[in-house]
């Protein structure tokens, strides 16, 4: 499945020398054998199946790397930017996509993670893979979305979390920086255009931008872009 890996990482993290991509492939696996040592115990993830994991979790992860790429790359901020992982779990999306901007060669490298989960036992299962992977771009965090400092960061990502209600939209838009983005991992768009229209009022535009998951061509993935 390390093939398999390899090519889903060709796919959804274009640009990568040689080098870069091995180094990633290799912190990919070590990320799953963790996932998988840990998950009993920490719920981590709805599967321990090795191949599973690679495609509905690392690569489903990856595939929104160019969005968010391009989401930052509009900030006139060149360096110093901040992703927040809101509800990270088991670091679903944020430890794949910290370690792809860590492999990668450009203003990337600068972009720092900062993981907030509530449960105490999953942020010791992050800290730890923050370790064993060489993650330097990333900071864990224990505690929740509400207690996070205003406008602390330049885009939000989950996967997983909640459905954006009246409240969470509220917070997470508290949360980010004027001109910043909230980056939501969604599936079906009949589903997206009925959680969106109950908080029509807090937002009233975004993009659906389709995401393509190597090995899971046949269910839709998208990701919602919100502009504060």
């Amino acid at each position: 499945m390390i093939d398999c890996l390899e090519q889903g990482i060709i796919s959804t993290v274009p640009g990568l020398t040689d080098e870069s991509r091995a180094s990633l492939v290799s912190k990919m696996e070590q990320y799953i054998k963790e996932i998988i040592l840990f998950n009993s115990a920490y719920n981590l993830t709805n599967t321990s199946d090795h191949d599973e994991l690679v495609v509905r979790h690392v690569l489903d992860s990856l595939a929104g790397y160019e969005i968010v790429k391009k989401s930052l790359s509009s900030n006139d901020q060149a360096a110093g930017l901040v992703i927040g992982d809101i509800g990270s779990g088991g670091g679903l999306p944020g430890i794949p996509l910290a370690a792809a901007f860590l492999c990668a060669d450009d203003f990337a490298k600068s972009l720092q993670f900062k993981l907030v989960e509530r449960m105490e036992k999953r942020c010791s299962f992050l800290e730890n893979c923050k370790a064993m992977l060489g993650l330097t771009n990333i900071e864990i965090y224990n505690t929740v979305a509400e207690q996070v400092e205003p406008e602390t960061f330049d885009l939000i990502t989950f996967r997983a979390f909640r459905p954006l209600d009246e409240k969470m939209t509220k917070t997470l838009l508290r949360i980010v920086k004027k001109g910043g983005f909230l980056c939501a991992y969604k599936a079906k768009l009949a589903n997206i255009k009925e959680e969106m229209e109950g908080i029509k009022k807090l937002v009233p535009e975004y993009e659906v931008c389709p995401l393509t998951v190597p090995g899971l061509e046949d269910s839709e993935r998208n990701i919602v872009l919100i502009k504060k």
